[in-house]
């Protein structure tokens, strides 16, 4: 399994005190410890943590759903690592902080997905065949189970919003934690070649690698950003993955190299449902699809594993249209 994600993230700017961080982790263990067994029972603290986070549309989600459910207490936080009472603290020491203060499961974000999977205590199985986590789910007795919902995820929303699109050869961009996910989606929904590239070779090096143990040899090729061009011209289909200005990308150059002939998934674009990649390829003719159906299904998903109730997956996407007040979000 992978180690850890070694890129960089610059520290985000301060958006609570030492103070409100410590307020909000004592009433959360609070409302998990007093109360008796009704509250124990129907009570649910939902993280989001990650290095510079800020909104989470994910945690909206959770809570619209949650209303749905009646008599959930139900409640969503986001965990700043950079905030200054958790800063400097290794990453099993977080996952243990917020396992200490009563949280039922954490939605996991950049730069944790791949470093949190030595502290879990188990592992789903598509967690660990991807090796990396994007959801954890406390247990009774404190155990720490590590999920993936992205691959399920990328499939789910691939299948709805780009239904019988050729799947011969997609070049996909970025290999990071998003990037292994989806090549893996791809894989299950039956590409039959992906190209890799990313701004740090190394990395679309060693997903290549691994794709290749479960498929055989050729099904996955590694290939460096400058030969971007040139591999676009051949494919079916764009798969990007990066987040905006990633260092050692230029997305300009990106839309520059489309042709009417490709289909476009903006993977990692789960907020934005209308970027420069998907404005670029309308306008050629492609069909493109946002992430904001990713993250529907990724959600949908944490909330079974959280609450093991059934999610009203459609009324979630109607959620996320009114959260994102744009009409694109229904696809």
């Amino acid at each position: 399994m992978s180690g850890g994600d070694a890129s960089r993230v610059a520290p985000a700017r301060r958006r609570s005190s030492r103070g409100t961080d410590l307020l909000i982790l004592i009433t959360n263990w609070f409302v998990h410890n007093v109360g008796g067994v009704a509250v124990a029972q129907f009570s649910y603290l939902v993280g989001f943590i990650g290095s510079g986070i800020g909104r989470s549309l994910g945690l909206e989600l959770h809570e619209r759903e949650a209303q749905r459910h009646g008599g959930l207490r139900y409640l969503c936080r986001r965990v700043n690592a950079d905030a200054p009472a958790f800063r400097g603290r290794s990453t099993g020491e977080l996952l243990r902080t917020c396992r200490n203060f009563g949280f039922s499961g954490l939605d996991i974000a950049h730069p944790f997905r791949t470093r949190v999977v030595p502290f879990v205590n188990e592992l789903s199985e598509t967690a660990a065949r991807v090796g990396s986590v994007d959801f954890i789910v406390f247990t009774p007795d404190g155990r720490a189970i590590g999920h993936n919902t992205d691959v399920a995820g990328c499939v789910a929303s691939f299948v709805r919003g780009l239904p019988e699109v050729p799947l011969d050869r997609v070049v996909q961009i970025g290999a990071g934690a998003a990037g292994i996910a989806a090549a893996h989606a791809l894989r299950e929904r039956g590409v039959r070649h992906i190209s890799v590239t990313d701004p740090t070779p190394s990395r679309a090096e060693a997903l290549a690698e691994r794709l290749n143990q479960g498929t055989g040899p050729d099904w996955a090729e590694a290939f460096p950003v400058d030969a971007l061009a040139s591999r676009l011209k051949q494919a079916d289909g764009l798969v990007h993955t990066l987040t905006p200005g990633s260092r050692g990308f230029r997305d300009t150059a990106l839309c520059e190299s489309l042709h009417p002939g490709l289909w476009i998934f903006d993977a990692h674009q789960h907020h934005a449902i209308s970027t420069p990649l998907l404005r670029a390829g309308s306008e050629l003719g492609c069909r493109v699809l946002h992430g904001g159906g990713v993250l529907v299904h990724e959600t949908a998903a944490a909330f079974r594993l959280v609450t093991g109730l059934a999610p009203h997956t459609s009324r979630m996407f109607g959620d996320f249209a009114d959260l994102t007040a744009g009409p694109l979000a229904h696809t």
